[in-house]
């Protein structure tokens, strides 16, 4: 059986980088670049003509910037959009946008970082060529704290865990716009390159009731704080000997493909004795998260997954459901909602 190839449109107003990017790919046997475009103008074009399954985006380009291409074609072709760029915080704007993934720039006099890049945009390309593009969704009103509404008072000892990769950094952010900081400390693991999960960090404290910041080694897990798992360090939750929990990052080899790993978080925490806890998985290609969820259910945790129809890739949450890990699924917009629910019950 012959499988059919992903056709790529690449879109860069450098020559050089086009070039670059297109004998890279093309050294894939599963890649077919179909077409290179210089700036939004002549990607639009060659959309129309060559239809590919997938256009990678760089963001700085003349007359229309990426974003603002993202913001404009998606809503007329939902074209997975794998961003290239530097590292900046407005790759979340082009999240926000619609793309589906990005992948920063290399260093193109690093024959090492060459390698990095090519093979990172390679893989993305291909998890875009099955993900579904969605438009954003924002929490229901079930999930938001209403005036004179009573909250229990969070326990010291809960904690709400979410693990999330490809389309997780909108699908966390409608999460934890949809809580408020009457709630126990929140652990988040998305799979994110260092330097990035900071700046995701920064951008939902700007815009979440809760505080949140990238997670540091000894970092207490505080009822209205959330912690975002560093890029390149393993997170892990243990308990304080004066009772109290905190976090500890540090490097380790890839467990589950990835580190930071949502198993490794979601196991440190299934293995602290009485800890009312629940745990949460997100949209995202691959396993991580299945294992150590399920542990955390055995340990008598709640455990949600988000559904098939709201994920950019349904993969995590598949697995995770298939294994019995998940105790009820919804649509991401659902999830603050029921997070209420089962916090009032713990």
């Amino acid at each position: 059986m012959v499988t059919r190839k992903v056709r790529v449109l690449i879109v860069d107003d450098s020559l050089f980088i086009r070039e670059f990017i297109s004998s890279g790919l093309m050294e894939d046997t599963g890649i077919e670049v179909v077409g290179k475009a210089v700036d939004a103008f002549d990607a639009r074009d060659k959309i129309l003509e060559l239809h590919p399954d997938v256009m990678t985006l760089d963001i700085n380009m003349p007359q229309m910037d990426g974003i603002d291409f993202l913001s404009k074609l998606l809503p007329q072709y939902q074209l997975p959009v794998v961003v290239v760029s530097s590292i900046s915080g407005r790759v979340f704007d082009a999240l926000n946008a619609g793309a589906v993934d990005f992948v920063t720039k290399a260093n193109l006099k690093d024959e090492a970082e060459r390698r990095r890049f090519i093979s990172e945009l390679t893989a993305k390309i291909k998890i875009a060529s099955i993900a579904k593009v969605t438009r954003k969704h924002t929490a229901s009103a079930a999930g938001l704290p209403l005036p004179g509404r009573e909250i229990a008072k969070p326990s010291a000892s809960g904690i709400i865990a979410i693990g999330a990769s490809t389309g997780g950094t909108e699908a966390t952010q409608t999460i934890l716009q949809g809580l408020g900081r009457d709630l126990p400390g929140i652990v988040v693991v998305q799979h994110m390159p260092p330097v990035f999960t900071r700046l995701y960090a920064e951008r939902l404290n700007a815009i979440c009731s809760m505080e949140v910041k990238e997670a540091e080694n000894g970092d207490t897990i505080l009822p209205g704080r959330v912690l975002i798992a560093q890029g390149g360090l393993h997170m892990r939750v243990a308990r304080k000997a004066m009772g109290g929990l905190f976090v500890e990052c540090a490097e380790g080899e890839k467990v589950s493909g990835h580190c930071p790993s949502v198993d490794v978080l979601f196991s440190s925490i299934a293995k602290l004795k009485g800890l009312k806890s629940i745990g949460i998985i997100l949209t995202g290609m691959g396993s991580d998260g299945a294992k150590g969820l399920l542990e955390m259910k055995k340990a008598g945790a709640r455990t949600l997954g988000q559904d098939k129809q709201t994920c950019v890739v349904y993969g995590m949450p598949a697995v995770a459901e298939k294994i019995g890990a998940v105790e009820l699924q919804l649509p991401i917009q659902d999830i603050a909602g029921k997070v209420y629910e089962w916090q009032r019950r713990l």
